[in-house]
């Protein structure tokens, strides 16, 4: 007999004690943190001018990170979108989900047969949104949500408000309206969807702001098809004409030939202003409200810029491949959390974090009880963001990726812990060994000269696996 949700969240201990948060909360003063996570689709690890880019200009991205911690080793659960997103909501690794792969995937069978995975996030998961419904937050999703059909949207997964989410992975119909994306209504023709979304965002905070809330602002941008306003394509191109040509390189691997070099797309630099000007007018918004000194706000991006596919609209390097892969370049990502009071403004910190971790993070950040047995996989960053400890009590990280992917990518698992990173491919369950320390670039093996290395971390990853009951391929 299946279990209903307020039954889950009855067993799960959460209701009684998120009642009781909610009177105290309501009731008491100071007001309850407000949270906003802004997630972009696609945007890549050296994106923003504050992770090194030169050609994007990001003001207000760069302004958050002076008002927050920006984090350097931030992962992505995994290279693709629908994963993360879901790990990012349950606090569970993809594998443990089986759901591993953008849906509905690409169901390729090359050497391995095809691994089949969810199409959807349980119902049966009690997402962040569900727990801090339960404890009074109003929560709204706007964008993309890509976890499944109609059964499975936002507002059946703990969100009051649900705009712009269903089970696209991008705008079918581009970037400016008639946009016929569903829970959207159409706007005035030419419209742009990135400030369109944004515009939803202020009228939420507008009418909103008196209470507390969780505002989910999860854009289209900056996934493919590569479309932006025309007066910021005409500002790139300008920039572009004026810029010195850049030369390879050196650090640019022969392995990792498929990679673009540089950035320099005036429509993809285009995009990643116009995410970022939204950015700006949140920020606004919050001041002119007078809330910004109790609103938290996560910025993160669910997979590695798009950088060896398709129209190669960006350059993940000095990081390897990009979205797809399990390089550097396809799983890690920009992260800042700004949290009045909590956070240093300006702080840097470079030890390695998941998007499992949010969801503990959050709870906690909130005021909230943890809740272990949802968010198995994840661990609450809280003495990262309020610097009073050196690292979180784990010892590594750990990615399932079993499908192939049209980027060129095979598939494959890794883990990395401390310094050493292992990628294990499942056609020949060849593993590679990387100092990430010393070779961010992911350049030179160390697997031959470290066979005792490479084998502690190929076990390791055995191990979690198996506990995992992981699905794995089969030959063909």
């Amino acid at each position: 007999m299946r279990t209903t949700r307020r039954e889950f969240i009855r067993n799960c201990g959460i209701g009684t004690a998120a009642s009781a948060l909610t009177h105290r909360y309501l009731n008491a003063a100071p007001r309850p943190l407000n949270i906003i996570f802004v997630l972009i689709d696609d945007m890549g690890w050296a994106d923003a001018a504050c992770y090194g880019s030169r050609f994007h200009e990001t003001p207000n991205i760069d302004r958050l990170a002076g008002e927050g911690m920006r984090f350097n080793c931030a992962y992505a659960a995994a290279p693709v979108c629908s994963p993360t997103r879901a790990s990012i909501m349950t606090g569970k690794y993809p594998a443990r989900l089986h759901l591993t792969d953008w849906i509905p995937g690409e169901n390729a069978s090359r050497k391995l047969k095809a691994v089949p995975f969810e199409q959807q996030l349980p119902l049966s998961e009690l997402t962040l949104a569900e727990a801090l419904q339960a404890a009074g937050y109003r929560t709204c999703h706007i964008g993309k949500w890509h976890l499944g059909g109609e059964a499975y949207y936002p507002k059946q997964q703990g969100f009051d408000i649900n705009i712009a989410g269903n089970d696209w992975g991008h705008p079918h119909k581009g970037y400016f309206s008639p946009y016929q994306i569903q829970n959207l209504e159409e706007g005035a023709p030419g419209e742009y969807l990135t400030d369109r979304l944004t515009d939803e965002a202020l009228r939420f905070l507008e009418n909103n702001h008196e209470k507390p809330f969780f505002l989910n602002l999860w854009h289209y941008a900056v996934h493919e098809p590569i479309q932006a306003r025309k007066d910021l394509i005409r500002k790139y191109e300008a920039k572009l004409k004026s810029m010195p040509r850049p030369e390879t390189p050196e650090f640019a691997p022969e392995h990792d030939k498929q990679n673009r070099e540089h950035q320099g797309r005036p429509d993809y630099a285009a995009m990643v202003e116009s995410v970022d000007t939204g950015l700006g007018r949140v920020l606004d918004k919050l001041r002119e409200l007078k809330i910004d000194d109790r609103t938290a706000i996560v910025f993160f991006s669910d997979n590695g810029g798009l950088s060896t596919a398709g129209s190669l609209p960006t350059s993940n390097r000095p990081l390897r491949a990009g979205k797809g892969w399990l390089y550097e370049g396809g799983i890690r990502e920009p992260l800042i959390i700004r949290w009045p009071g909590g956070t240093k403004p300006g702080s840097i910190c470079n030890m390695p974090v998941i998007s499992t971790d949010f969801y503990p993070t959050i709870l906690e950040m909130a005021g909230l009880p943890r809740n272990p047995a949802q968010h198995l996989d994840g661990a609450s960053l809280l003495p990262l963001l309020k610097q009073t400890a050196p690292g979180l009590q784990r010892k590594e990280l750990f990615w399932h990726y079993p499908h192939y992917h049209g980027s060129g990518h095979h598939p494959a698992g890794a883990v990395r812990a401390g310094d050493y990173k292992l990628i294990e491919f499942f056609e020949d369950m060849n593993v590679e060994l990387y100092n990430l320390r010393e070779d961010l670039s992911e350049r030179k093996n160390l697997a031959p000269t470290l066979p005792k290395k490479a084998e502690e971390l190929r076990q390791a990853l055995h191990e979690w696996r198996q506990s995992l009951n992981a699905s794995m391929p089969e030959p063909v």
